[in-house]
């Protein structure tokens, strides 16, 4: 066989290969070397529709993945969703249960209606931007600033900016900008046995330990961490169903309001968040996670059909 037809055999198989192998790969029952060796948040942030069965929370809330999503509507009665273009508007039933049902009986104390930001992807998983957690299902990040009166559209809902709860260059919630309302919205999400907890920035914890009045046992559920001060993240329990669903560990007993509240106003809890002097040598990059390091639950997610339109 001369040379130059060996080198058009080369050619044509290299084609051949490069035409069919993906589709060879993109429609094969069992999970890939490819996708399992694949970086976690881009192979689950491309999937753009969820998976087929039953709904379950794979995992940890870093570290895990979600089958049978379902997709909070865009626009309901008293909520709007924001951030389109990040296709997050997905979590568990029980998650899009939950903030329905906020939604109705935050109308009923005078909020005009929520702005969900983050719940989760598709299948879950990690993301390519912006959060740690929200990867089976069980977060959403709803923001402080009630809904407008009217529907916004898809560039307002990219473009809007929350506000700030605090006061400017402080730890403190400004309380011309807290309202008896905003105290009602994260109560009522407390008070939901669903709930697991609720993330708020210290400021706005330390507002509520000074201010709420009565039974104050929901307080136990609303923990300080960093962020948080234009929006509140509420967290579910793991739900029935999901038996690869890890816990959390309960929260402490009391209302949260003691000398664990105060560390958050002192330079410990912020000193990595402080700029620091130039290095000649810059830290290593931490290592990225694979499709592998995740539940060997979550690649049979990735590689599920997807879940039929209702």
């Amino acid at each position: 066989m001369s040379s130059r037809f060996k080198s058009l055999n080369r050619i044509l198989a290299t084609t051949l290969a490069a035409v069919f192998l993906p589709m060879a790969l993109a429609h094969s029952e069992e999970p890939t070397e490819q996708t399992s060796d694949a970086p976690a948040k881009q192979a689950f942030g491309a999937v753009r529709l969820p998976s087929s069965g039953q709904a379950q929370s794979i995992g940890f809330y870093s570290k895990g993945c979600l089958n049978g999503a379902e997709a909070l509507p865009i626009d309901g009665p008293n909520w709007q969703v924001m951030r389109l273009s990040r296709n997050r508007n997905w979590g568990h039933p029980a998650t899009i249960r939950f903030i329905e049902q906020l939604s109705r009986q935050a109308a009923k104390d005078g909020w005009s209606g929520l702005l969900i930001g983050d719940i989760s992807q598709p299948r879950g998983g990690p993301m390519l931007n912006g959060h740690a957690s929200h990867q089976i299902g069980l977060d959403a990040d709803i923001w402080l600033t009630p809904m407008p009166d009217h529907r916004l559209s898809a560039e307002e809902r990219e473009n809007m900016q929350g506000v700030s709860m605090l006061k400017k260059d402080s730890l403190y919630a400004d309380p011309k900008k807290w309202t008896p309302e905003r105290t009602a919205l994260i109560r009522d999400a407390a008070e939901n046995p669903a709930v697991e907890r609720i993330f708020v920035h210290p400021g706005i914890k330390k507002q509520l330990c000074d201010t709420v009045t009565g039974d104050r046992s929901w307080l136990q559920k609303v923990r300080p961490y960093w962020g948080h001060f234009w929006h509140f993240h509420v967290r579910l329990k793991c739900q029935p169903g999901s038996g690869n669903c890890k816990p959390q560990p309960k929260v402490t007993a009391g209302d949260g309001c003691d000398k664990s509240l105060a560390w958050w106003f002192t330079d410990e809890p912020w000193a990595d968040k402080k700029p620091k002097k130039p290095v000649t040598t810059p830290p290593p990059k931490p290592r990225v996670m694979m499709v592998s390091d995740l539940p060997k639950e979550c690649r049979a997610v990735l590689n599920a059909p997807e879940k039929p339109a209702k």
